[in-house]
């Protein structure tokens, strides 16, 4: 098997802070183009949320084959300070790999290119869905790739997103669904005036404490077979008074939502937007992410047999944890995510077992094979 080990050391030592562009595309187009992949690369959007490069590699099989795509991130957030070696140059210490993005999730993605070279050309078609902005505000990159494989017509039947999803070991657990997730800013404007003559001003913050108070009161709902409750945080609080003897002129909050597939974004909008009005304040919110779930069945028994194959264990289909570009690709097929352990994604000195890797990319190919049938 092409190993895995010596692909990820190559995009690990491609810097690519999100949005990523250039010298990371290049290296995956490379490694791609001798194994019958027709590469295409493409920038999207413009500052503050681009521009975005994106990838979108295909090897077609026979007429009327099946579709299966890998999908993935080839952007990484910035490394900070601290590491022991550089976090852009790839370090083998002991049975780790040490470097930034060598689980989340250049690592995976060096195992799906080591997966397709074991995969026969005449097994079905087999695609790439690469961006360089999943870290980041995601405008410009999955979804872009979504509108560019529709415009073709080559839209995959089932995907693979390979985000680190194992817990304490590889092959724990695999993702079948995710939470919802929305982000909403609350504001509610008073009059500006002095403590000691309140009654020639308006505060706006108790108005705004009512509002987080009715808000941290509420119970969403209490889970469902697949998912855990969804719950409602209080992330920020704005008042910028740097006086003491000054009623503000307004206040600000932001609460964030992750949520199951009970409610929508929209739904969950209008019910906090409600809330806010009735205290005399406004809400805006912006959706990231609408909840998924990819029901177990033919697909998950897949991925849950080669697991099973390579490592002995059986996954647990889970909906735990963030988001990921799956929220985009579930409206074109159905996603389900599997990929290395997340012990040390984002973190200083982030690092992957060699052994998963190539484990991984065992994985990979027999679940492409399975698919493809």
């Amino acid at each position: 098997m092409t190993d895995a080990i010596s692909l990820a050391e190559k995009l690990i030592a491609a810097p690519s802070v999100t949005p990523a562009t250039g010298l990371v595309f290049d290296v995956m187009e490379a490694m791609l183009e001798p194994l019958g992949f027709e590469v295409h690369r493409f920038v999207k959007g413009e500052a503050p949320d681009g521009p975005v490069e994106n990838l979108f590699a295909i090897r077609r099989g026979p007429d009327g084959s099946k579709h299966f795509a890998f999908a993935g991130h080839l952007d990484v957030v910035p490394p900070g300070e601290g590491w022991t070696s550089a976090p852009f140059a790839p370090e083998r210490r002991g049975d780790l790999l040490y470097g930034r993005g060598a689980v989340d999730m250049k690592g995976s993605i060096a195992s799906m290119v080591a997966a397709v070279a074991e995969v026969p050309a005449e097994a079905g078609t087999v695609s790439f869905i690469i961006t360089g902005d999943e870290e980041g505000p995601a405008v410009y990159g999955t979804r872009a790739l979504i509108d560019f494989m529709q415009e073709r017509g080559e839209t995959p039947d089932l995907c693979l997103v390979g985000e680190p999803t194992s817990v304490n070991q590889l092959g724990d657990m695999m993702k079948i669904g995710r939470r919802g997730s929305v982000n909403i800013w609350l504001e509610v404007e008073g009059t500006q005036g002095h403590v000691a003559y309140p009654h020639l001003a308006d505060n706006p913050l108790p108005k705004l404490v009512a509002i987080l108070a009715e808000l941290d009161a509420l119970v969403l709902d209490e889970g469902t077979n697949w998912f855990q409750p969804s719950n409602l945080e209080i992330t920020d609080l704005e008042v910028g008074n740097p006086a003491h003897n000054v009623i503000p002129a307004v206040a600000k909050a932001r609460i964030s939502i992750r949520f199951n597939d009970t409610h929508s974004g929209a739904s969950l909008s209008e019910t906090v937007s409600a809330i806010a009005e009735k205290h005399g304040g406004v809400a805006k919110p912006v959706i990231s992410g609408e909840p998924f779930l990819t029901p177990p069945g033919e697909f998950s028994q897949i991925i849950a047999d080669a697991v099973k194959a390579e490592t002995g264990i059986d996954p647990e289909p889970s909906t735990t944890g963030g988001t990921s570009d799956a929220r985009f690709l579930r409206a074109v097929c159905p996603v389900i995510e599997f990929g290395l352990c997340n012990a040390t994604m984002h973190k200083r000195d982030e690092a992957v077992a060699m052994a998963d890797l190539e484990t991984l990319a065992k994985i990979y190919a027999r679940i492409a094979k399975a698919v493809l049938g």
